[in-house]
């Protein structure tokens, strides 16, 4: 709809103001308009009619609102010259007529803008869909503009009422004498409103104008609302903000972090009923798998299939459920490290570092070549090899639980091998993600910049090795002067009361996991390094420490391998099983095949025999795969398809881990050392 002519804005600013003097004028613009919007010079009487009056009181009531602005004027300059009002009193009543100012200053604007945008769009045309877009774009900024200038005016109008209550309480008790209850009350009161505006985070004037921040517009949704039985007032559902959920145009959930008013305890009661729907659900699915001599992680990844998105879609805090089950992981390889000495470390180090290192470049080399084969972007196909080289350290650690693990004299305890091999992998997956920002702009880089790329990528490498020594280094200072004091102080204090004993180690745990956190290497490797330090302090320590920390690492485990199967979709799986069967069959034996060969080349002769048991431990792929899968995506490195294919095979690899694993451990574990590995 291409128009050839237009009403200007100044025209019709001149007539909405009263300046265009005479009807004759008047006729003239309404027949252009109507002769731009029906497309033909025809003029219909009644229409024109409505036109012109429409105009008209537009333009009269234009008029009033400057009338009654230069009253506002004459109003403000009365009150700040009445001699009779405290200066409080002024500056309440001065800002009354300022938000009365803008209201009409406001609604004035609008009507130009909806001018404005209404000439836009006659000048557009139908067919360009971009610049339709960039119309729709435009008017939704001024939709946001004018929503957030609205809001802030219904705040203020809030506080005026609040202080004409006030106001009018204050009359009230100067005509009547108080009670010295009143009065103590009355003392509170302003305390309390004291309290509040200390308190207070003006959050959003703070963060509207900081760059990076949109207006979007949001659904608040009550859960009073939901339940139609139950008439809520306006008030109780204003003052059950805690249980609102804000809905964006993307369909991203959000809930309340942090209330405006702190002093009212509030609980996230979604969150709450996951995890109780969680504790209750996973003790049939673990006892089912238990019967059935499966792994009970298994249950409880079906427990979260269940209750997921695929299931019943019953999680309603996923994001919430995700970051709990995460300390899962940090109880688990703290007591992985508790198991792991120093002395343990220091034989199998060489072994631990050269063995991931080189599974990773083989797995990378394999990812190029077949990508090349198959037309793959490089940079997918590096993300994708680096996420499949990764093991489960979990997974893997609860398949060493209780088992006996002695080494034979001379040879070297696989446990320790591949405890440590996976300790490695955590490592680079903090160097992964650390490069991983390199690694997006590589893929939009041009061929000139290469060189600059893999400077960047080399200097990142630098700053993590320097890290990992700089961890080291406080780990040998804390395990030389700080653990034992430490331990021993807390041995003392927590005879007859072991909180003290638990808490004291859960901080020290948290420490070590912000320090490497700090220093830019995994949380999970300062979480194992806890451990591995309180193991040196000797057995008796470590049965006493285990004891404790055990249950709350069961039930945390419970949540983490839960919020896996939130991500586990069998109705995909379903559809594509036999490529992904293919798909997960070939990683696995891909991995398998690597760890042997890697293995063979670096293992001592005597302890060659350990190295079926190791490959089968690694050779399936890490739950982190969910964590990278999901920056990618949003990076733009995979795509939807490619995310979907890596949770799928990492799903089905995960499953098929134990058979391996029970597999590896009958043909080379002898029967004593069989107990409770599977």
């Amino acid at each position: 709809m291409k128009v050839p002519g237009f009403i200007s804005l100044w025209t019709l600013t001149s007539l909405l103001c009263g300046q265009l003097g005479n009807t004759a004028e008047h006729e003239d613009v309404v027949k252009h308009a109507i002769k731009l919007h029906r497309g033909k010079g025809a003029v219909i009487t009644q229409r024109k009619q409505w036109v012109m009056e429409s105009c008209r009181k537009l333009s009269g009531l234009l008029r009033q609102k400057n009338v009654v602005l230069n009253k506002l004027k004459n109003a403000i300059r009365a009150v700040e010259k009445d001699a009779g009002l405290s200066d409080e009193e002024k500056l309440f009543q001065v800002h009354t007529f300022e938000i009365f100012q803008k209201e009409l200053n406001e609604s004035e604007n609008s009507v130009f803008q909806a001018i404005h945008g209404l000439q836009r769009a006659l000048q557009g045309d139908y067919k360009d869909v971009v610049n339709m877009k960039e119309s729709s774009r435009q008017r939704l900024e001024a939709l946001r503009e004018a929503a957030i200038k609205e809001e802030m005016e219904y705040v203020e109008l809030l506080a005026a009422e609040k202080h004409q209550v006030e106001a009018l309480k204050n009359m009230q008790h100067q005509n009547k004498s108080l009670s010295i209850l009143d009065e103590i009350l009355e003392d509170v009161r302003k305390a309390a409103d004291r309290l509040e505006e200390e308190i207070e985070e003006h959050a959003f004037d703070d963060n509207k104008s900081v760059r990076g921040v949109n207006f979007e517009a949001v659904l608040r949704v009550e859960e009073d609302e939901a339940n139609s039985k139950r008439n809520a007032s306006k008030r109780e559902v204003e003052d059950d903000l805690g249980l609102s959920m804000l809905i964006d145009s993307q369909n991203n959930q959000y809930i309340l972090t942090k209330p405006r008013d702190s002093t009212i305890p509030r609980a996230d009661h979604h969150f709450i009923k996951d995890i109780v729907t969680i504790g209750m659900l996973s003790l049939p699915c673990g006892w089912l798998c238990t019967m059935i001599g499966l792994p009970t992680m298994f249950g409880y990844i079906i427990c979260g299939v269940l209750l997921g998105p695929s299931g019943l879609n019953s999680i309603k805090s996923i994001v919430q459920v995700e970051t709990l089950g995460e300390f899962g992981v940090f109880f688990t390889l703290f007591l992985v490290g508790l198991e792991f000495s120093p002395e343990r470390l220091r034989k199998v180090w060489k072994i631990s570092l050269q063995g991931p290192c080189y599974m990773t470049v083989l797995m990378i080399a394999f990812g190029l070549l077949w990508g090349h084969l198959l037309q793959i972007r490089p940079t997918q196909s590096v993300f994708i090899s680096t996420c499949l080289s990764l093991s489960s350290t979990p997974l893997v650690s609860r398949f060493l639980a209780g088992t006996v693990r002695g080494d034979k004299e001379g040879d070297i305890d696989y446990s320790s091998v591949l405890l440590g091999m996976l300790v490695m992998q955590d490592v680079q997956l903090g160097l992964f993600i650390a490069v991983m920002p390199t690694l997006i702009q590589a893929g939009v880089s041009t061929h000139s910049s290469i060189f600059k790329e893999i400077l960047r990528i080399l200097i990142l490498i630098g700053q993590i090795l320097f890290s990992l020594a700089a961890v080291f280094l406080i780990c040998l200072v804390i395990k030389t002067y700080l653990i034992g004091p430490y331990y021993r102080k807390l041995h003392a204090e927590s005879k007859g009361n072991k909180e003290i004993l638990i808490l004291g180690i859960s901080a020290f745990i948290f420490l070590m996991l912000t320090i490497t956190e700090l220093l830019d290497v995994s949380m999970e490797l300062g979480c194992f390094l806890a451990g591995a330090l309180i193991s040196s302090q000797g057995h008796m320590v470590t049965e006493e420490i285990m004891a404790c920390i055990e249950p709350i690492r069961d039930f945390l485990a419970i949540i983490f391998f839960a919020s896996i199967g939130l991500h586990v979709f069998p109705t995909f799986v379903i559809y594509e099983l036999t490529v992904l069967l293919f798909l997960t069959l070939s990683v696995v034996i891909m991995k398998f095949v690597l760890a042997v060969l890697v293995l063979s080349l670096i293992l001592p002769k005597t302890s060659q025999y350990i190295k079926w048991i190791v490959s089968a431990g690694l050779a399936q792929v890490s739950e982190f795969s969910f964590v990278l899968g999901s920056r990618a995506r949003r990076a733009g490195i995979i795509s939807r398809e490619v995310y979907l294919l890596i949770l799928s095979v990492t799903t089905l690899s995960l499953l098929l881990a134990p058979a391996l694993w029970r597999a590896a451990i009958m043909k080379c574990v002898p029967r004593p050392e069989r107990r409770s590995s599977t």
